[in-house]
This record gives C-alpha cells, sequence and structure tokens, in this order.
C-alpha cells in the first residue's frame, strides 16, 4: 500500500494572503483579507475556503502542479456548456502563477455550495441521475489536438490491464474481497477489454467522476468539482459514474437519458466502474469514506444484470 505523499511545499494562511494580495485583488476585491480555512487536503492539493463564495486551491506537489493549469486552461470553456444546465463547475476566477515561495499555477475558484454526494444516501441521488446524463451529454464534445493529456484516464482499458489485475491479486492476498467477488469483478473487466474499443475522435471528460467529485443541494446535482484529471478520450471512463454514484434504479435512469452511447461503451463503463472499485478498495485503508465507497461499487458491478 502506498502511502500519501509528502507534501514538497509549505502552504499555509501567510502564504495564500500573500498570494491573494498580490495577484487577486484585481478580480475580488478584498480578497487577501476575508476569512480563510482550510478544508481538504489530498495526495496532489489542498484546498482552502476564502470567504463565502470562494476556494484556493493549490497543489503540494510538483506532479500535480500540471492539474492546476489544466483546469486554468479548459473549464472556462466547459463550465459556459454546463451552466445553462444550472450545474456548477469551479472555473477558476483568479489564474495564480508563481511568486511569494510559491512555486506552482494556484487558482481561486467558486465555492460551490452544497453538499458531497458520497454523503448523501444513494436512493436519494437517484432524482438526479438524468441531468447527471445530461451533463456528461455537454461535457462529451469533441476536444481540440492539443488537450490535456492523461495517461491513466480515457485510454483503452487495455492498457491498464496489468495495474487492475495486480490489485486483484493483492486485494485477494489481504482477504480484502473474496475470490468469487474477484472474479467476477476480473471477469467485467476482461469482457471490458474485449468490447470493441472507441473509435471515434476523443471527447472531452472529466477523468475522475465519482460522487466525491459531485456536489448535491436541495435534492438536486449542483456541481461537479475537481477537474484535475480532465482530458479527451473514451467517455466510458465517466459514464463508469452509473456503478460509482447510483443503485439500481438512478443507474437505470441514468443510462435511460445518457442518449448517443453505443452498447459496447456501456460493456467498457461497466469494466471500468470495476478498475475503480479495485483501486478504492486497494488505496483507501486511511479513507473510510473511499473504501466504503470501493466496497459498494464493487456491488452495484456484480449486481447488475442489465450489463
Amino acid at each position: 500500500m502506498p502511502d500519501k505523499p509528502s507534501a514538497e511545499v509549505a502552504i499555509d494562511a501567510p502564504l495564500i494572503r500573500r498570494l491573494l494580495a498580490a495577484q487577486a485583488e484585481g478580480p475580488i476585491p478584498g480578497a487577501q483579507a476575508m476569512a480563510l480555512a482550510k478544508v481538504a487536503e489530498g495526495w496532489d492539493s489542498e484546498v482552502w475556503r476564502l470567504g463565502d463564495d470562494y476556494a484556493v486551491r493549490l497543489p503540494r506537489r510538483a506532479l500535480a502542479a500540471p492539474l492546476v493549469r489544466h483546469e486554468q486552461a479548459v473549464l472556462a470553456g466547459i463550465a459556459a456548456r454546463l451552466t445553462p444546465l444550472g450545474v456548477r463547475v469551479p472555473a477558476p476566477v483568479v489564474h495564480g502563477v508563481a511568486g511569494d515561495g510559491y512555486p506552482w499555477a494556484w487558482s481561486v475558484v467558486p465555492w460551490i455550495h452544497g453538499e458531497r454526494a458520497l454523503d448523501v444516501d444513494v436512493a436519494h441521488r437517484t432524482s438526479w441521475a438524468p441531468l447527471l446524463a445530461q451533463v456528461l451529454g455537454r461535457l462529451h464534445t469533441p476536444a481540440p489536438a492539443d488537450h490535456p493529456l492523461n495517461p491513466f484516464r480515457g485510454n483503452p482499458l487495455s492498457t491498464r490491464t496489468d495495474a487492475v489485475e495486480g490489485r486483484a491479486r493483492d486485494l485477494r492476498s489481504r482477504g480484502t474481497l473474496d475470490a468469487a467477488s474477484l472474479t467476477a469483478l476480473l471477469g467485467v473487466w476482461r469482457a471490458g477489454v474485449a468490447a470493441t474499443p472507441w473509435q471515434a475522435p476523443p471527447v472531452w471528460i472529466h477523468g475522475d467522476l465519482h460522487p466525491g467529485n459531485l456536489v448535491a443541494r436541495d435534492g438536486t446535482l449542483a456541481g461537479v468539482i475537481d477537474f484535475g484529471d480532465v482530458t479527451a478520450g473514451d467517455p466510458a471512463y465517466d459514464l463508469a459514474v452509473a456503478w460509482l454514484a447510483f443503485d439500481a434504479a438512478g443507474r437505470r435512469r441514468f443510462i435511460e437519458a445518457a442518449t448517443g452511447y453505443d452498447d459496447d461503451v456501456w460493456v467498457r463503463a461497466r469494466a471500468w466502474a470495476a478498475a475503480v472499485a479495485l483501486m478504492l478498495l486497494a488505496h483507501s485503508d486511511d479513507n473510510p469514506d473511499y473504501f466504503a465507497l470501493g466496497r459498494d461499487a464493487a456491488a452495484e458491478v456484480r449486481s447488475d444484470t442489465r450489463a
């Protein structure tokens, strides 16, 4: 099990206030004096809430630095397509650059009010499953040749077989999943590998779509966040959310509303859901929410009689 990487730069409130004073006062007057509090620290970035309506997103290691630049480059266009549906994305308000002792690009983005869909009972997500399908229909449009590249997301499934099967062996040796479950999940994965691959031009994909990156409010979908893995390729990677975010009822409504995808896309999407479930189970020992997501997604993949 890999440990969470150490931060390669010290991020604290004084540093952020210096960055805000130097670079954010034009777009957000008074930004450096607003209330500031750290709200999240992942493997790649830290997020600090700024006042009531903004957040500061800063990479904590060099490997993640390009992710913020990708968001800065593409999110305005994506927001223009999704906002008419009433679903917000964190398109940067401030395109921060290195300075004041901080070495990489950083952003100030809108704070999207609501709660993680991960914290919403799965049965209550069904009502907005068709809206998420509409969102993906608007997102999955042809991307330009210079789109951000991602070696892990949106590529042919066959490129990830070694990693998927290695995680399965590891989980079996640790006793995390029983042999029957692992055999079933690997069967789903191999069916996806055998399906006809994506043959159309690459389309924009979120690249990390699961209920931890969906924001719900007042019983509907309010936002899609964390586009650090944004890239282009096979939309099946995003469509795996059908098994990651929904139960059978929600998944049925999602798939019915997600028009324009052929049967092979859904076979590949279910395979990606199996792969993500295995990844979460293998790498979330220190995060019970995501371990539970992996466990539940594995069960949804196995129990789906439609696919």
